[in-house]
């Protein structure tokens, strides 16, 4: 995915109704010794970081139970979109252990360091409605008889940023991604950088063509 040129935005979702993604399998887990439950979630982190190192936007359609490392790969995504009754929690604590793909990382990054760690400390579960309510999703939809309303408002989501010029999108990504890691000054000098890769972009001169001609621009990525 990441070098096919074709793709512009990429969906995960589950084909399992009512379960987004459950988690790891503790009944597998409870096997391990100690150096190989480290080697597991050391290649589930990698495995999160990787998802979210993607340069095209993903989106996450929770339509059912997004728990543990579930949420976790919610979380790698850039957008999300639950089913009102969807449920998630990062559950950890309820078995003994903390989140350890990137939970503890990008959970305070979505809806701030005290809501983060009220939801990690108690593994609470919560719906769709107040993930919303809190920011964890973009949006919450009422489910439908078929079980994959978010999915669908996902598809809508996606076709909202396919028609955009997709190399400006990698890079608005890009610079958001990098700059939320640094202070603001550094953070401008980052977009800047992004900027300037966009400025020799046909896409760019593509779209100030069409908005002088009072047209669709008819972007290529390149």
């Amino acid at each position: 995915l990441r070098f096919n040129e074709k793709v512009r935005v990429v969906v995960f979702k589950s084909e399992v109704k009512g379960v987004f993604c459950a988690g790891a399998d503790l009944k597998e887990r409870e096997k391990m010794d100690d150096a190989e439950v480290g080697q597991f979630v050391r290649k589930l982190r990698n495995l999160m970081d990787e998802i979210a190192a993607l340069p095209v936007p993903t989106i996450a359609a929770i339509d059912g139970y997004a728990l543990g490392g579930g949420l976790e790969l919610a979380l790698a995504c850039d957008l999300r979109v639950a089913a009102s009754s969807a449920k998630m929690g990062l559950i950890e604590t309820t078995r003994g252990l903390l989140p350890g793909a990137g939970g503890t990382q990008r959970l305070p990054r979505c809806v701030g360091i005290g809501l983060a760690k009220e939801l990690i400390f108690t593994g609470r579960q919560i719906d769709g409605q107040q993930a919303f309510s809190m920011g964890l999703v973009n949006h919450s939809v009422p489910q439908n008889s078929e079980g994959d309303a978010a999915y669908q408002r996902a598809l809508a989501l996606a076709k909202e940023i396919v028609p955009q010029a997709p190399f400006a999108v990698k890079m608005g990504k890009l610079a958001i991604n990098r700059g939320m890691e640094v202070d603001i000054a550094s953070g401008m000098a980052i977009e800047g950088m992004c900027y300037a890769q966009n400025i020799p972009t046909r896409d760019r001169q593509e779209g100030m063509a069409a908005f002088r001609e009072k047209r669709p621009p008819r972007f290529i990525g390149k």
